[in-house]
């Protein structure tokens, strides 16, 4: 087992984990920590604990010291040079007539580097606007071409169901997302429906998965025949979200009687549950017309 503590660098970033270097940090200081981009200043999310050392990143980083009161009046520094930075790139690139999209610009903590994070649809030739940025600031100036998400996680905003994006809020990396979920989740395949501001499929698909999942695994689908509390019975409806289903009972008369049982309830005769039908992309449909053949690609990748 190792000791290590938790450091962010960004509101809702990756968090990383460094060697305490004996030094009592706690969650909720700031902490200057050595990098591989050089020393940078971070916050403390997560207090000192014992992990295995598998997992790990080797070579683990110190912690150089807490962050004393001229390294945050430094930190802010580099927050007010890295608005005046942003402008002056704005400006290079109209004059450079570059068809990119400047997202945000991060001075290191020692001032070493600045980064400018851009959107474009393709390859840039930005050699010549890094010699004009690099003429301008005198130092190392590196340029980032970053995707959809990320822009969305930088930049913020408030996503369809109106809160704050999760992205930008609290999410600390991205996960795997795929027009599946929303398939195996019974939502609408729109893509207007179920894509954030990205334009991506939206991270809180990911969210209830692993509980669909589970609970379809004793869900029998559709015309298999189970055992109730109130007979034998075909069943014609499912819902995940309330664990039942809904089946159709022969009584002694020759009526049929339609009942919502409890998966709890049930016991499957015959026919099969529904974690055994797998869905594959050419099955599924989009419940849209005149959607652009791209965004479709887009949302059957795995993201």
């Amino acid at each position: 087992m190792i000791t290590v503590v938790g450091i962010r660098f960004k509101k809702s970033g990756k968090i990383y984990y460094f060697d305490p270097n004996g030094l009592d940090v706690k969650s909720g200081d700031s902490v200057i920590v050595e990098t591989v981009r050089g020393i940078e200043f971070g916050d403390c999310v997560i207090g000192p604990k014992d992990i295995p050392e598998s997992d790990v990143v080797t070579p683990l980083k110190n912690v150089i010291r807490k962050a004393e009161e001229e390294d945050i009046k430094k930190h802010l520094e580099n927050k007010q040079k890295q608005k005046e930075a942003f402008d002056v790139c704005l400006e290079k690139i109209e004059k450079h007539d570059l068809p990119m999209k400047l997202i945000d610009v991060e001075y290191t903590f020692d001032n070493n580097k600045i980064i400018f994070y851009f959107t474009a649809d393709g390859r840039v030739d930005f050699r010549e606007l890094v010699k004009d940025l690099a003429s301008v600031f005198r130092t190392r100036i590196e340029l980032r071409q970053i995707g959809v998400r990320d822009e969305a996680k930088m930049i913020g905003g408030l996503g369809p169901c109106g809160r704050p994006l999760c992205c930008s809020s609290f999410l600390g990396d991205f996960a795997p997302v795929s027009i599946k979920m929303a398939k195996e989740q019974n939502l609408s395949l729109n893509p207007a429906k179920i894509s954030g501001i990205c334009g991506r499929l939206m991270c809180c698909l990911n969210y209830e998965q692993n509980t669909y999942e589970e609970i379809r695994k004793e869900l029998p689908k559709v015309q298999s025949i189970v055992e109730t509390p109130y007979g034998k019975g075909e069943v014609i409806n499912n819902s995940v979200v309330n664990e039942s289903v809904r089946v159709k009972i022969k009584i002694k008369d020759g009526e049929d009687i339609i009942q919502d049982v409890s998966i709890k309830d049930i016991k499957l005769v015959s026919g099969e549950y529904e974690y055994t039908e797998e869905i594959k992309e050419e099955d599924i449909k989009l419940e849209t017309e005149d959607i652009d053949e791209e965004v479709i690609s887009e949302l059957l990748k795995e993201d």
